[in-house]
């Protein structure tokens, strides 16, 4: 196969559009579609500041590594969050990616701030804590962008990540989560900072193809806490679909979006207002007191019941 590109031998093959590019000319093309993203969906503007929400992984890096080449003014922020060897490896990834290149790297450490770890939030019914862990950095990503002066927070979610989440919320009908679900979040608040995911129309392989030919050094391992997880399992099965019906996962959610979002309520991101502070943290929340408090709540009592064991 030759390069659409060039026309020399071909290395990186786009199946759902039976195109292919060599390592030269790939990384141009990934980066070109990340620009048509931005631009379509006006998820930003070059005069804004960005911050990146980084794992350690290789989407994280690669979407940090190809806004900062399309010459936006991006940074960086990772959340320690306390996941043993795995935490360790991921964040010392994020700071030599940032070392690397001169970038900024804002960080939190769950521990020393919040007094508890993801670990402390396991699920005992189905020992994991992905809805609590999602919650964690929703909060934090959130919090440090507005604290900081930050108008745009962005994930590396991709395409396997965003047609799994799809196809989840229509296993089980979860129709205010469809109606949220899309590349950009606008702010409803002062204290919501704008979410994008400039990635949502990039598979998983062609992320990771950007950070190979790049060289971006990024931790290979999955979580170890998501082992089991639902999301891992609406993946497998998507990817046997894509494997028979090369673009099937681009056609299910590039479809979804484009005409099926809006038939869902609160489709077209007309989401409500009535937002008050916590009273605890000063953060959006439609209650009294915000759900990450009250999770944190839980969490710190299971460290400390877990400290309290342990000195016995």
């Amino acid at each position: 196969m030759r390069c659409h590109a060039c026309r020399g031998p071909a290395n990186v093959e786009i199946r759902r559009s039976r195109t292919a590019y060599c390592a030269r000319c790939y990384p141009a093309w990934f980066r070109t579609q990340v620009q048509e993203r931005i631009d379509h969906e006006r998820m930003f503007r070059r005069d804004q500041g960005i911050l990146v929400a980084v794992s350690g992984g290789k989407d994280s890096l690669a979407l940090w590594h190809a806004l900062t080449e399309l010459g936006y003014r991006a940074d960086g922020m990772y959340i320690r969050l306390g996941i043993g060897d795995y935490s360790q490896r991921s964040q010392a990834k994020s700071e030599a990616f940032a070392s690397e290149r001169g970038l900024t790297l804002h960080q939190v450490d769950l521990k020393e701030a919040q007094g508890f770890a993801v670990p402390d939030l396991l699920d005992t019914r189905s020992g994991k804590p992905c809805a609590a862990c999602g919650t964690v950095k929703r909060y934090h990503f959130n919090k440090v962008a507005a604290d900081l002066g930050y108008e745009v927070v962005a994930t590396g979610h991709n395409l396997d990540d965003e047609a799994a989440t799809l196809f989840g919320n229509v296993m089980h009908w979860n129709v205010d989560y469809l109606g949220r679900q899309g590349p950009v979040l606008a702010s409803t608040h002062p204290k919501l900072v704008r979410k994008v995911k400039p990635l949502y129309r990039l598979s998983e392989r062609e992320t990771a193809a950007y950070a190979i030919i790049e060289r971006l050094d990024y931790i290979l391992e999955e979580c170890p806490m998501a082992k089991g997880a639902k999301s891992l399992a609406y993946k497998g099965m998507l990817n046997a679909l894509e494997e028979e019906q090369p673009g099937a996962k681009y056609g299910f959610l590039v479809g979804f979006l484009k005409q099926g979002r809006h038939a869902v309520p609160g489709g077209d991101f007309d989401q409500a207002t009535d937002l008050r502070e916590c009273t605890r943290c000063g953060q959006p929340t439609t209650g009294e007191l915000c759900a990450y408090c009250k999770m944190a709540d839980r969490g710190r009592k299971k460290s400390a019941s877990k400290a309290a064991k342990y000195a016995r």
